[in-house]
């Protein structure tokens, strides 16, 4: 069983700062691409950022310049600072991990954390 638990998300107003952490527990031996992903009322789960074992990173273009995603792989957490927050960030923030399990990779989401930026 692996698991990831997210925390850092809550209200903040426009043009502020939250950071996201996600860690990961449980039976696996390696993580390989981490992300976070997100989804408002009424939309489809986009995702914001991925960052693979070796620190590539990708980024939505609407999180461009505004968020950055890093991870410690010793402590298997990815974790998601985001500046100059906009209302349109409001959200709940999924954290994904791909794991390497005994039988092979699986693909873990964590519960969801509330962002709200209010105008």
């Amino acid at each position: 069983q692996v698991q990831l638990v997210e925390s850092g998300g809550g209200l903040v107003q426009a043009g502020g700062s939250l950071r996201l952490s996600c860690a990961a527990s449980g039976s696996f031996f390696s993580i390989n691409d981490m992300g976070w992903y997100r989804q408002a009322p009424g939309k489809q789960r986009e995702m914001v950022a991925t960052i693979t074992s070796g620190g590539s990173t990708n980024y939505a273009d609407s999180v461009k310049g505004r968020f950055t995603i890093s991870r410690d792989n010793a402590k298997n957490t990815v974790y998601l600072q985001m500046n100059s927050l906009k209302p349109e960030d409001t959200a709940v923030y999924y954290c994904n991990a791909n794991t390497v399990r005994i039988l092979g990779q699986q693909v873990v989401w964590g519960q969801g954390t509330l962002v709200t930026v209010s105008s």
